[in-house]
């Protein structure tokens, strides 16, 4: 075990009856990195990551949270946001954010100029005296955020943190996010938004089927898939790439086309004959996977 992690989960498992949820995972995050937590529905993130908070212990394996065993001393430098949200319906906007933060030890007066400079970071400020059945699903999701982050936790736990949230409030969430880890605090998120993932992880972890499939920092992971893509903008180039034997599969996108190359193929060889069947080439660049490209590759049979 590192000591100078943040969190170690070392060969972790949980089981329910005879299913096993959280197959001998081993993992590290470290301090002030962005850690994304990936995997399809069902393959155990939200079992870990309530293991991690201590809400459910694991049958086998150990984690440690900034090198010890987890406390209630160590639970109050948490800042977890659940999957399933546990808002008051009837109870207003500021009553709930000074509960959450006095369960923190965050005195009245501190905590009052905290949801200030919340609410208006998240453009709710109008929103103060009203109750959660007055606001949207992604208003709610919002103020479930800021009583997360009210009592400035050094380790960030989110699940799903994008639920609920319209395009341009996922943008808004990323860009807060971003603010976060420009502050060296460090984040645990989970995610089915890969190309969000992309933007703010310094690391990932994918698992499938309780079971961890690639993990490591986010240019490790993509470097161990290669750069046997070719993205492709030509004119006249279908019957060569049709019967090429270098060419694996062809996937046509809005601007280009995304060729997966044979093991051991040759770029050159393709471009080769392309030119001399007559191609008309704007674009020709060998490309690495994106995380979406990874996580279809690993999951997409198991999903």
């Amino acid at each position: 075990m590192d000591k100078t992690a943040t969190l170690s989960v070392e060969n972790v498992t949980k089981r329910f009856d005879d299913f096993v949820a959280v197959d001998s995972l081993s993992f590290e995050v470290r301090p002030g990195r962005v850690f994304g937590f990936l995997g399809p529905n069902g393959a155990g993130k939200t079992t870990t990551i309530r293991m991690i908070v201590g809400i459910t212990a694991p049958d086998e394996g150990t984690i440690a949270l900034f090198g010890e065993h987890m406390s209630p001393r160590l639970q109050d430098r948490i800042g977890y946001l659940p999957e399933e949200r546990g808002l008051y319906k009837k109870m207003k906007v500021v009553d709930q954010l000074r509960y959450f933060a006095a369960l923190k030890g965050v005195d009245r007066a501190e905590a009052d100029k905290r949801i200030d400079k919340w609410l208006t970071r998240m453009k709710l400020e109008d929103w103060r005296t009203k109750r959660t059945t007055d606001l949207s699903k992604g208003m709610q999701q919002k103020i479930q955020f800021i009583s997360t982050v009210l009592h400035d936790p050094d380790l960030l736990i989110l699940d799903e943190p994008f639920s609920g949230l319209d395009p341009v409030n996922v943008e808004f969430m990323i860009e807060v996010l971003a603010e976060l880890r420009e502050r060296e605090k460090t984040i645990i998120f989970s995610t089915h938004l890969m190309e969000t993932a992309e933007r703010l992880c310094h690391d990932i972890l994918l698992i499938n089927r309780s079971r961890k499939v690639a993990g490591g920092s986010l240019r490790e992971v993509k470097e161990s898939y290669g750069r046997d893509r070719i993205a492709l903008r030509a004119t006249g180039a279908e019957a060569v790439i049709a019967g090429h034997a270098d060419v694996e599969k062809a996937d046509e996108h809005a601007d280009a086309v995304y060729l997966q190359m044979r093991p051991g193929a040759d770029a050159q060889r393709l471009l080769h004959d392309l030119v001399a069947a007559g191609a008309t080439i704007s674009r020709f660049e060998q490309v690495e996977p994106s995380l979406n490209d990874i996580f279809i590759d690993q999951v997409g049979g198991g999903i």
